[in-house]
């Protein structure tokens, strides 16, 4: 009887510990914890400032959450991952995650990349994701990513968060309009502003923020930036990119470009500034500055339309 009872202890014990390594979430012998995330945003995000001029998130604010385990220089494919698009709202404060993220084990280090804003479904190539410029969805197109490859590992004394601290990978272009006195003291009307021949398709390395844009002609085409401020200055995300070189502002069915002779470089995570002076026979080049959405190197030239 007591070698029965022995033998039912042990045949226990090992569905305990198959049921374990089977649900790989098992944690110590206990149901997986469940996996909170905290946020910081770099100093170019788009959203919102608050009084003390930091950057935030707003309330109701979305991101995507991806997480692994193994190797935190290769983000793995879609069945291999610990958590997989799981869409984190902030709500009251604190971001709430659906589905529930949970640790793989207590064991491994986890790796994760936060993507804002989210998308439909989950990137399924977190190396070479495909993205697509729309100039009429400037949110949307602000790309920001964070990534934490230092790793963590669940503890169970301690309530611990994940730091994702978020950067733009899209580049920004600024173009602030002035005009000489011919124009009157109110000044014209414009249009449109336009650049030409700019990429709309590119690839994404979520994990080293590396954005490849498409080098196929008919990837790119005119640009037209929408209006911060009517008549006095236009913006729009662009992507990272060296093959822009010409700015198109109209008035009254008139085009008045300006050429840059060489491209501008336009590089992730930046602002180019570009200050244009506009005459009634041309554009004069006040300067360009590049900042990190913050510190600047003028360039001065001139065009005529």
């Amino acid at each position: 009887m007591k070698k029965k009872t022995y033998l039912f202890a042990l045949m226990a014990m090992a569905l305990a510990l198959g049921s374990c390594s089977d649900n790989e979430n098992c944690i110590g012998g206990e149901a997986s914890k469940y996996i909170t995330v905290s946020t910081n945003i770099g100093s170019m995000t788009r959203v919102a400032t608050d009084e003390k001029g930091g950057q935030t998130f707003e309330e109701g604010d979305e991101i995507s959450v991806y997480a692994w385990t193994g190797d935190a220089t290769v983000a793995p494919e879609t069945r291999e991952r610990v958590v997989n698009n799981a869409i984190n709202k902030l709500t009251n404060g604190s971001w709430v995650s659906t589905p529930q993220m949970l640790w793989k084990n207590n064991r491994d280090k986890h790796y994760f990349i936060g993507v804002y804003p989210i998308s439909a479904s989950a990137i399924s190539d977190l190396s070479a994701g495909e993205y697509t410029f729309d100039e009429t969805k400037q949110v949307e197109s602000d790309l920001l990513v964070a990534v934490n490859k230092d790793g963590l590992s669940y503890n169970v004394d301690e309530q611990q968060t994940v730091p994702l601290t978020f950067t733009h990978v899209m580049a920004k272009l600024v173009v602030n309009l002035t005009y000489k006195n011919q124009w009157g003291t109110e000044g014209p009307t414009v249009g449109s502003v336009m650049v030409g021949n700019a990429v709309r398709n590119a690839t994404i390395n979520y994990l080293t923020k590396v954005v490849s844009p498409s080098t196929a002609d008919e990837d790119k085409a005119n640009i037209e930036l929408p209006a911060i401020t009517a008549n006095k200055q236009y913006a729009s995300i662009l992507i990272p990119q060296d093959g822009i070189q010409k700015i198109t502002v109209k008035i009254g069915g008139t085009n008045y470009s300006y050429d840059n002779v060489t491209p501008f470089k336009f590089e992730s995570g930046k602002i180019t500034t570009v200050n244009l002076e506009v005459g009634r026979d041309g554009i004069l080049l006040n300067d360009v500055k590049i900042t990190n959405w913050e510190t600047s190197t003028p360039i001065n030239g001139e065009a005529l339309d």
